[in-house]
């Protein structure tokens, strides 16, 4: 965005902070379209932006994907970041939602994308050009794309975009992401052997305990206004129980992440190309399975970081630190620091 214009102002208020109605942008889309924005928006406003339809443009939409991360920048500012939850070509929503307010062209915005987290920013445009290696002069000239090779320097030196951004925003230090990290443990507590092995005692687990955690869980997410996720064998028994049916129709609705091995972690909490919380309610089962699961779940989306919490009781934290010194564990970055919580009675 151009500093000082004020027709890109006008828009940015109208279709990105406002966000438009679903059932204008519906009436102007395929019904194939129409489909996958209801699974990552449902009836949710949608931020919405454009670009002219040139040759050069053309080719940097083109090459555009479901889940690219886009910033908008005004002059020396980044104002905002989301990801792409679908594109289309259509000058006529172009000119349903943007007018030439000055009367002086008649080409309208016609490249069109929907952002999903759309998150304000309010950083220096100079971090992210410093962090992406460009030279200390350059300067965006409209609709730019960042090469691969950038990108992925970038994630081989950093975590996500959005917490550098954040970390850059509050004054913080921007580190590179060690090689290895070695888990916290707080406490001092006896030496491991280099080898622990889970207890093979048999265990059985109190069902209803198990589900009973799970609703809890569940139940705080939609307070907190995500949707939620649980494993489809377990949904069932949480309906009949508890009378709670408000998941997720599919895992990987909205996701850009592999989900075969993940998909039956105990409860996630996701917005639209988001997972903002993941649990493991591990009572009295095999604790081993659960953070599995959570490496599985670190690996397929290695750059984008939220809370994995073991929910246990107490007296199981030493097992969770036991198990989280194996090596399979130990230098995930993801994982190093136990994050236990007791049951609340």
């Amino acid at each position: 965005m151009p500093p000082g214009n004020g027709e890109a102002m006008v828009h940015y208020e109208d279709t990105i902070k406002r966000k438009v109605a679903p059932e204008i942008i519906f009436s102007f889309v395929s019904s194939d379209l129409k489909r996958s924005l209801q699974t990552v928006f449902g009836n949710k406003r949608i931020a919405t932006w454009g670009s002219r339809d040139s040759p050069a443009n053309r080719a940097k939409f083109d090459r555009m994907e479901e889940g690219d991360e886009v910033l908008i920048v005004e002059g020396a500012t980044i104002k905002l970041l989301g990801r792409v939850a679908a594109k289309v070509v259509s000058p006529d929503l172009s000119r349903k939602l943007w007018q030439n307010l000055h009367g002086d062209a008649v080409q309208g915005w016609d490249l069109i994308y929907f952002l999903a987290n759309p998150r304000e920013v309010g950083v220096p445009f100079a971090t992210v050009r410093t962090l992406l290696g460009y030279q200390p002069d350059f300067q965006l000239r409209g609709f730019t794309a960042v090469s691969a090779e950038r990108l992925n320097r970038f994630y081989s030196d950093y975590d996500d975009l959005y917490s550098i951004l954040l970390a850059s925003r509050e004054g913080q230090e921007i580190r590179k992401t060690p090689n290895e990290i070695i888990p916290p443990y707080g406490n001092p507590i006896d030496p491991l052997p280099d080898a622990i092995e889970e207890s093979t005692e048999q265990e059985t687990p109190p069902e209803s305990e198990h589900s009973w955690m799970q609703w809890r869980l569940l139940r705080f997410g939609i307070q907190a206004g995500q949707k939620v996720w649980a494993p489809r064998n377990d949904q069932s028994r949480i309906t009949s129980a508890y009378n709670f049916s408000e998941f997720e129709e599919t895992f990987a609705s909205g996701l850009d992440t592999q989900v075969k091995y993940i998909e039956n972690i105990d409860v996630v909490w996701k917005e639209e190309f988001r997972i903002d919380a993941a649990f493991e309610v591990e009572n009295s089962t095999s604790i081993y399975s659960g953070l599995l699961r959570f490496a599985d779940l670190a690996m397929v989306a290695p750059n984008t970081h939220y809370p994995l919490f073991i929910v246990a009781p107490s007296e199981r934290r030493n097992r969770v630190r036991e198990q989280l010194a194996r090596p399979t564990f130990k230098g995930r970055p993801a994982m190093g620091d136990p994050t236990l919580t007791a049951k609340e009675r």
